[in-house]
């Protein structure tokens, strides 16, 4: 009886406090103080392409040719004003809303048929080398390539270009789901739903994908930063948005006329795409730490 007492005593003792207890992505992810500060970034720099037409001093298509190549630090003009006179503030606000939603476009129009083609791989052993090889083609032509041939064939523009990323995201997005997939399909509870008569379909979805997540959102956040980068890129060489569209990409390539006169028309853009793409390569980089279980404490 005595034993018994004691080991209803020993089951009714409280879990000591300095128990540590599994911390969650968020707190695992704001830790350090360099994810914190991209995760503080990526947010400002979202709001601000969301906001921007109401955080914008000016119109973006208004012309000011009397400060046209005005100097930062102008009266009324704190970036100062690109060659039409047009406020360098209201259009870096403007570009960088334009160059996000094509980046956004592009990872999940490519992300969701990469997926798509990923798990048909991993769950359907009989075209798993066909659809493999095939993403092999695509990973030979590099995204500048597809830009140039789709701006040939559609002409040049935003949708040229979200197309061309979309078609070069395709493969990556479906290697790694693919590879993530293979790795759920070996667990038990697979087996388990299948032995009920689950349906692929269902399978898929209920079980097969809602595991795959961690890795398809870590790739996604990188790919955004490559997107972005590859995006300014095309539209640098007028492939992209044309003017008097601001973009990022194609603020810099009508600055670079001007590096003698007023560098800042080129200098800027360039300095927040680089900024944009290193605070979502950072976010990334976190994130895939975070999401690892192998490095939970």
């Amino acid at each position: 009886m005595a034993s018994v007492n004691s080991t209803a005593a020993a089951a009714a003792t409280p879990v000591p406090a300095s128990m540590p207890k599994r911390p969650g992505m968020m707190k695992r992810l704001l830790k350090e103080p360099v994810a914190a500060i991209a995760f503080a970034l990526v947010v400002a720099l979202i709001g601000a392409a969301v906001f921007a037409p109401w955080l914008a001093p000016t119109d973006p298509f208004d012309n000011d040719l009397a400060n046209a190549m005005a100097v930062p630090g102008t009266e009324g003009l704190l970036l100062g004003a690109d060659s039409q006179g047009r406020n360098m503030i209201t259009r870096l606000l403007y570009g960088l809303r334009v160059t996000m939603t094509m980046g956004l476009a592009s990872v999940l129009l490519g992300g969701v048929v990469g997926a798509l083609v990923g798990f048909s791989a991993a769950f359907y052993s009989r075209i798993d080398g066909v659809l493999m090889r095939l993403m092999d083609v695509l990973l030979s032509f590099p995204a500048i390539l597809f830009g140039l041939a789709i701006a040939a064939i559609f002409g040049p523009g935003i949708p040229a270009v979200v197309l061309a990323l979309s078609v070069a995201t395709v493969p990556l997005m479906a290697r790694i789901v693919r590879g993530a997939a293979l790795v759920v399909m070996r667990m038990d509870y697979i087996e388990a739903a299948r032995s009920t008569g689950m349906g692929d379909a269902r399978l898929i979805l209920r079980h097969l994908a809602p595991n795959c997540l961690s890795p398809i959102f870590v790739f996604a956040t990188l790919r955004f930063g490559q997107v972005i980068l590859l995006g300014s890129a095309l539209s640098f060489l007028g492939l992209g948005a044309q003017p008097p569209l601001a973009e990022l990409g194609a603020m810099a390539s009508e600055g670079r006329n001007f590096l003698f006169f007023a560098p800042h028309i080129a200098v800027i853009p360039c300095v927040l795409i680089f900024v944009v793409v290193l605070a979502f390569n950072v976010l990334g980089d976190a994130l895939r730490d975070a999401l690892d279980p192998r490095l939970r404490s």
